[in-house]
């Protein structure tokens, strides 16, 4: 018994002992401060703070205490001590300490920013970071030396990446020889999907071709244009707005956050509200819309008269769409018509409910998926309302909310203010939608469900704006068939309704052999291409074997004939790391979609404009909310009504085509779906 207590005794001591010199620093939050900020200062990742802090994923609270793992190989000591600068001649040798800034370092020495900078030009590409050795110049004389900055002995070297459109976790992680899973793990925000805009964490170093810091533009500094003229920047003072953040100033004045900070010192402190910053002159404040919370009354009406904040988007006049060979039509004018039209919204705010909530409108926005898309849309109808303004046309918007859930609305109580509208956007759920549409159907007003995917009733004034799943798939293999090719389905046994899907739908489709354990029959597969043709691989699985198997046949057959997978809906297992992505490139894998990408003119415009009204980047539900809405009323002022323009034309937005087509059984669905595939450049296409 004596020799247990002995060895208990013992390991509690070790216990204790390596407890009592774990390697973390108290770091207090200061207010707008973010994650990647904190991880940046203390040369560690969001993963890592994470680790010790599980709560900080929901958010960080101002002055709330963070623990951060060091990752030296020295305890550090409290963030409220000091080390003690050593001197070298006239000048000091001082080491960053966490939570000092430009202005604590300069104030402690007596000293002006410029002289700090001058005597460490560093500073103006990476800012004040903890660890840093800093020459501290003399009162009054130049400083002869400079000190680099030092990497401390453990720490492990970061890079930061922002996320740029089109790019994919594979394509980032190849650039700097890293893996997906690695990615995700010093970036958990990113498992889920890859925001445009988002700033990685990457170990490693940068690519050798890309700069790794944004150089800053001094004040009164002046650069050289193409033909040699020389133009003065100049700077004006901007004043924080509240929800605004480092990420959105930077889009706003086209700054990288780099130039900000080093333009604002102060920022290294943390982004708050109210504070004044120095900015490039030029830059008009936009009008804002409200698009972060609810309007205490829904609007009655809303004249689109001019107005000059130029949103009208620009499109070409007509389009080719060669995929289903439809005369896509960008409808930018006015086409013979006077009288003025009416659209109605309705939109599912549910402010009685938000004003009974006692929580308050910020914690049921914190909260509230189905709030927070209704306002995603309503932001997007907005831009759209604008554009219209700034086009001139003779439309008057009536806005109300429609208090929906999933099975009632208050819609009959707004049917005599809707009977005399010229197209009705909303309501959202599909049977409101088609209970509206059905009440309205004696007054001919067509009722478009901006968000249902739903196969819907057959109801003659119902436009349904998404395509169902099976128009979807129908897409590509019309596609596939216009291209001659031959096509061969593979699918796991455990996909019956696409089995059934095919089998019903798509006549001649020849499905591969699978063994009797479920795997695939490489042989069989490779024994149905054929060398003549392009051969079209539809590949249905989730399961990861069954995926490498079809792969590596497809890549084997590339030598005696053409072929390229395709898939008919998302995949995640072709996300994971057991899956080279390079080999999806070579098989240029193909899928069809709702929504495109583009760098079409009016895509960019669209997408600058929303940033300098709303401070982010649209999402889906805001696009939808531009594209549905611009679209419906375009169509109103062609000298037609709305189901003659659904009967004669396509159209196409930002990320969504229209192309109605009348239902056998009645009403009318929308089959305008984009054919994608990635190309050898990593990018994604749309099929010719």
């Amino acid at each position: 018994m004596k020799y247990y207590l002995t060895l208990l005794s013992f390991v509690l001591f070790i216990n204790a002992t390596a407890f009592s010199q774990e390697k973390v620093v108290k770091y207090k939050v200061s207010a707008g401060e973010t994650i990647n900020q904190i991880a940046q200062k203390f040369k560690v990742t969001p993963y890592d703070i994470y680790q010790l802090n599980p709560d900080a994923r929901t958010g960080l609270v101002p002055n709330s205490v963070l623990l951060i793992p060091t990752k030296s190989g020295e305890v550090k000591k409290e963030v409220s001590e000091a080390k003690t600068a050593t001197a070298s001649g006239k000048e000091i040798i001082h080491e960053v300490q966490p939570k000092e800034t430009f202005y604590s370092i300069e104030k402690k020495y007596g000293i002006s920013d410029e002289a700090l900078k001058a005597a460490n030009p560093f500073l103006e590409k990476t800012g004040v970071q903890i660890g840093q050795k800093l020459v501290i110049p003399a009162k009054g004389s130049a400083p002869k030396t400079v000190a680099k900055p030092t990497k401390e002995k453990g720490y492990e070297k970061y890079v930061y990446h922002d996320v740029q459109p089109k790019e994919t976790k594979y394509s980032i992680a190849k650039q700097y020889n890293t893996t997906i899973e690695d990615l995700e793990k010093r970036n958990p925000e990113i498992v889920a999907s890859l925001p445009v805009g988002y700033r990685l964490t990457i170990s490693g170093t940068a690519p050798k071709t890309e700069a790794t810091s944004a150089i800053s533009v001094k004040p009164a500094e002046t650069k050289k244009g193409t033909e040699g003229s020389k133009k003065t920047v100049s700077y004006m003072e901007y004043q924080v707005k509240p929800k605004e953040t480092l990420y959105s100033l930077s889009r706003t004045f086209h700054l990288s956050q780099d130039e900000l900070q080093a333009l604002n010192p102060s920022l290294s402190e943390g982004l708050k509200e109210g504070m004044v910053l120095k900015v490039p002159a030029g830059y008009v404040a936009p009008q804002p819309i409200v698009a972060q919370q609810p309007v205490e009354k829904p609007a009655e009406k809303t004249e689109t008269q001019p107005s000059g904040n130029g949103g009208g988007i620009k499109i070409l006049d007509k389009v080719k769409s060669e995929e289903n060979n439809a005369e896509v039509v960008a409808l930018t004018k006015k086409r013979g018509i006077t009288e003025r039209k009416k659209v109605v919204l309705l939109l599912p705010f549910n402010l009685a409910k938000i004003q009974s909530d006692t929580a308050g409108t910020a914690s049921r926005l914190k909260t509230d998926k189905f709030l927070n898309m209704t306002l995603d849309f309503y932001s997007g109808a907005m831009m759209a309302i604008d554009s219209a303004r700034a086009l001139k046309l003779p439309i008057d918007v009536s806005i109300y909310d429609s208090q929906e859930t999933k099975t009632t609305s208050n819609v009959s109580g707004l049917i005599s203010k809707l009977q005399n509208a010229d197209a009705v956007i909303g309501p959202f759920y599909q049977s409101n939608a088609e209970a509206t549409a059905n009440t309205l159907r004696m007054y001919n007003v067509p009722v478009i469900s901006p968000l249902s995917k739903d196969i819907a009733n057959p109801i003659d004034n119902l436009y349904q704006t998404i395509p169902s799943i099976d128009v979807v798939r129908n897409s590509v293999f019309d596609y596939m068939r216009a291209k001659n090719g031959n096509i061969v389905a593979v699918v796991d046994k455990k996909k019956e309704s696409v089995i059934n899907y095919i089998k019903q739908n798509q006549k001649g489709v020849v499905f591969a052999s699978l063994t009797e354990t479920g795997a695939l029959d490489a042989a069989s597969l490779k024994s149905l291409l054929m060398p003549n043709r392009m051969n079209y691989v539809v590949m249905e699985t989730a399961n990861t074997a069954m995926v490498k198997a079809t792969i590596k046949a497809l890549l084997d057959s590339q030598k005696t004939c053409q072929v390229q997978l395709v898939i008919l809906e998302p995949n995640s297992t072709l996300d994971t790391d057991e899956i080279n992505f390079e080999n999806l490139i070579k098989l240029k894998l193909m899928f069809p979609s709702v929504t495109r990408e583009s760098d079409e003119e009016s895509v960019l415009v669209f997408e600058k404009e929303y940033r300098l009204k709303n401070k982010v980047n649209p999402n889906t539900y805001a696009t939808r909310g531009f594209d549905v809405t611009f679209d419906t009323m375009m169509r109103l002022v062609q000298g037609k009504t709305f189901p003659e323009t659904a009967d004669l034309m396509t159209t196409q937005q930002v990320d969504n085509k229209f192309q109605y087509y009348r239902k056998e059984d009645g009403g009318h669905a929308n089959k305008g779906v984009y054919i994608l595939y990635y190309d050898t450049d990593l990018t994604l296409k749309e099929a010719n």
